[in-house]
């Protein structure tokens, strides 16, 4: 602890003026008692016009209570109490400027002050910048969850979803169909063309997946030629309509990468979840077996588990 005799009362008022970030002094209903510092311009605007005013005079309703609610937190605890919040321009009123463009994260960390202010309990809030390391953990978080070469969702994203999907379905048996398939004789279009080619035929194939399911559908590739769409609240019957347009469509444009596509097609296994699942694993392993059998039968088909021969 630094000895504060040291220093005039002059230099202590300009170290606070320094600080970096901006430090409020928030009292228990939410007035702005005091501000120090907020000094860093690439993060920060002058605060000092909010003293006086009350959160509720320049944020909405919804923010207002939630600042309010972790001021009464933290003087309920009585010890440091840090949360991260996102502010936008909706959030932000009565301040004579535009919010913030874009969403701006912020960490702060609220201390109860031992006296207090304006006859009211009080807090030392103190708001430091988080924007760009949220960024760097959203992207980071992407491309963990993201396959390279197609953008769709990866194999540990897909096993995510699924698990999530199956927690719903044993909760709330909301019906949910997975698909399994992949892209014929694929090993021959690696052999005769290379490569460059096969990976043409997952890219032109996940791009269809893309365009043509519906937006609450889940599509992931599962590694190689082989893909897995998760589909929720949907039965096996509606999902058997929706592969079938999706076979056709990928065939179309397969057809249209000229010679390398030339008479590709996919084979896939459908499923759905049911009561006597005991895991995500169950369903996709009778929708694998319905893609083997997809494949015995002659190929450019979609077999749904259970479908008479």
């Amino acid at each position: 602890m630094a000895d504060l005799s040291l220093f005039s009362n002059e230099q202590i008022a300009a170290l606070l003026s320094a600080l970096p970030d901006p430090a409020f002094i928030l009292t228990r209903s939410g007035r702005y008692a005091a501000i120090f510092g907020g000094t860093d311009s690439r993060y920060y605007h002058d605060g000092s016009s909010l003293v006086g005013k009350y959160i509720g005079d320049v944020l909405n309703e919804e923010k207002t209570a939630w600042f309010l609610a972790q001021i009464n937190i933290a003087l309920a605890s009585r010890g440091l109490h840090v949360v991260e919040y996102p502010l936008s321009a909706e959030d932000v009123k009565g301040v004579g400027a535009p919010g913030p463009a874009e969403q701006i994260w912020f960490e702060g960390r609220v201390q109860p002050l031992g006296y207090q202010v304006l006859d009211e309990d009080a807090v030392l809030w103190v708001a430091s910048n988080i924007t760009a390391s949220k960024k760097l953990e959203a992207l980071l978080r992407m491309q963990s969850e993201t396959d390279a070469l197609t953008g769709l969702a990866n194999r540990r994203k897909l096993m995510s979803g699924l698990t999530e999907h199956f927690e719903l379905f044993a909760r709330y048996k909301t019906p949910t169909s997975v698909l399994i398939f992949d892209i014929d004789h694929f090993k021959g279009i690696n052999d005769k063309y290379g490569h460059l080619a096969g990976d043409k035929a997952i890219t032109t194939t996940a791009d269809v997946c893309r365009h043509e399911l519906r937006a609450a559908d889940f599509p992931a590739r599962l590694g190689g030629d082989e893909f897995v769409v998760l589909m929720p609240h949907t039965d096996s019957a509606h999902a058997m309509t929706i592969a079938e347009r999706l076979r056709e469509k990928i065939a179309e444009a397969l057809r249209q990468l000229g010679a390398l596509g030339n008479g590709a097609t996919i084979s896939g296994g459908l499923s759905e979840m049911t009561a006597g699942d005991t895991s995500y694993e169950d369903v996709l392993k009778r929708a694998d077996d319905a893609l083997y059998r997809a494949k015995r039968d002659g190929r450019n088909r979609i077999i749904r588990h259970g479908a008479k021969a």
